[in-house]
């Protein structure tokens, strides 16, 4: 998984997804897709994330990878923790 991220004006942090054509089929991209989705939805845009804590709103956009339908979900959802959290010390 690649983040890109650029503190926005808006009050809310906001996540796109997106998948590289190199993982090859749309069902395979589609849960790609899907799964980076979940993470996002948990661990950047949750109540908990530290980028809410941290109280500036972010654009992030996910860029899927071949590795994201090979590796675990938790270990998405450790990396996806781990990007919030650089995040959220850009500006501390």
């Amino acid at each position: 998984m690649v983040a890109f991220a650029v503190p926005n004006e808006g009050d809310s942090s906001r996540v796109g997804v997106t998948v590289s054509r190199t993982i090859k089929g749309s069902v395979n991209r589609n849960r790609a897709r899907r799964r980076l989705r979940e993470v996002a939805r948990t661990h950047l845009a949750g109540g908990d994330s530290p980028l809410t804590r941290q109280g500036i709103p972010f654009d992030v956009v996910l860029i899927a990878r071949p590795a994201a339908l090979e590796v675990s979900f938790a270990d998405l959802k450790a990396e996806a923790s781990l990007v919030a959290l650089r995040l959220s010390s850009l500006n501390s």
